[in-house]
């Protein structure tokens, strides 16, 4: 099944590649996955690869083991497992936590040098903007070009959450960092439970209403940049809070779609260079969320 994160639709988790599927076969000696209802996914490409050989993994003396043998050593495969997620993320969350952190304090929002700080956040998330395109359409995962995206994504972030819990709502930046973290977990218990299926109707449906919704944010943008205001008024009062609400939950479903090809990438063999895209993907999903909260609880607050 194809994700809704340009990076797993692109590269790593795709159709194209196959692996991140329900009706491809597992490999041999592979876990079972589910194979029901998915017509993005042909095959697994990784299926006839051979993972090195161990020369312990046999006796070499024959087919009865022999006491005081040596004891079989692990295969080495090469394969992507969910340690390696786990930490490829937690590094490139780090670094956009950081260069928040740093932003927020180095770049002040005061009358005197608002202007300033929010030139450079601006910058800087279009250049992260700019990296987040290269690395989605790079045939592979760059390290280095996942940090810089994350780096920059943080001074953008440290200054618009700085803007808003200093000028507009107090408080803001850490309300959206517990909704964004409430919704992680809400959402990774739910998958686990099974009580979200990711299936072909599952993915049209997130597909259809996120078109829908970045559609009708860049008409209202337009409209703001020429008319003035707030355009079409789908960021402010009762339309804002509605359009913030389903923003998170579409975030939400965008976390169920990438926890589903996490979760088949690492059953079908993924390489381990691919738990970068993995990582780069949860990070755009977990950003969007963040924003989104942040936007809410300021309209929100703003009405009080």
């Amino acid at each position: 099944m194809r994700s809704s994160n340009p990076v797993f639709s692109r590269r790593g988790f795709s159709r194209d590649n196959g692996y991140a599927g329900f009706n491809a076969q597992p490999q041999a000696g592979g876990p079972a996955v589910a194979t029901q209802g998915n017509a993005y996914a042909p095959g697994n490409p990784y299926a006839g690869q051979q993972a090195p050989t161990n020369p312990y993994a046999a006796n070499p003396y024959g087919q009865q083991d022999l006491q005081g043998a040596p004891p079989q050593a692990p295969v080495t495969t090469g394969r992507m497992t969910m340690d390696d997620v786990v930490m490829r993320t937690a590094t490139t969350l780090g670094v956009l936590v950081v260069t928040a952190a740093l932003a927020w304090a180095l770049l002040p929002v005061d009358d005197a040098n608002i202007s300033k700080s929010y030139g450079i956040a601006i910058g800087a998330g279009l250049v992260a903007m700019v990296l987040g395109f290269v690395q989605a359409f790079k045939r592979k995962a760059s390290p280095p070009l996942i940090l810089a995206y994350a780096a920059l994504e943080g001074v953008f972030l440290g200054v618009v959450s700085s803007v808003v819990d200093n000028r507009i709502a107090s408080g803001a930046a850490m309300q959206a960092v517990l909704g964004t973290m409430a919704v992680f977990l809400a959402v990774l218990v739910a998958y686990k439970a099974g009580w979200i299926r990711v299936n072909r109707r599952f993915y049209g449906f997130v597909m259809a209403a996120a078109l829908g919704f970045v559609l009708l944010m860049a008409v209202n943008l337009l409209f703001s940049v020429f008319g003035g205001g707030d355009g079409l008024g789908f960021r402010s009062g009762g339309l804002g809070i509605m359009f913030g609400i389903i923003g998170v939950l579409l975030g939400a479903c965008f976390l169920a779609l990438d926890f589903k090809q996490v979760e088949d990438g690492i059953a079908y063999g993924a390489p381990r260079e691919e738990a970068w895209l993995a990582a780069f993907g949860l990070t755009m999903t977990l950003v969007w969320i963040y924003l989104e909260f942040l936007r809410l609880i300021a309209i929100l607050q703003g009405n009080d």
